[in-house]
């Protein structure tokens, strides 16, 4: 999985980039076919704004953003939205399925 971190406005120091690089890595376990992760970590009226972007297979591309006062705080609750519908998306795939055979 290739986790891409940018920065819009700010310098990004080099604890937030490995905080979001540990979180994100995460993610592969509520689904496993993840192609690549892009985070954006951005300052709009001196609020931190994160922005997550996962691409899936087959054109699959699940969106999350959190504006809120702290990075740090931004980035679990924007991790939580993309979690949530990583989640849903993998239980409706598997749903979809259909019940397994005995």
């Amino acid at each position: 999985m290739n986790v891409n971190v940018k920065a819009r406005h700010i310098e990004a120091t080099d604890s937030i980039k490995q905080y979001v690089q540990n979180k994100v890595t995460r993610l592969e376990r509520f689904y496993d076919r993840l192609g690549s992760i892009e985070v954006i970590l951005d300052m709009e009226a001196d609020k931190p704004v994160v922005e997550i972007i996962a691409q899936g297979r087959r054109k699959h591309t699940f969106v999350a953003t959190h504006r809120g006062d702290d990075m740090y705080a931004c980035v679990d609750q924007c991790l939580d939205k993309i979690a949530e519908q990583l989640r849903r998306h993998k239980d409706k795939v598997r749903d979809h399925q259909g019940p397994p055979h005995a």
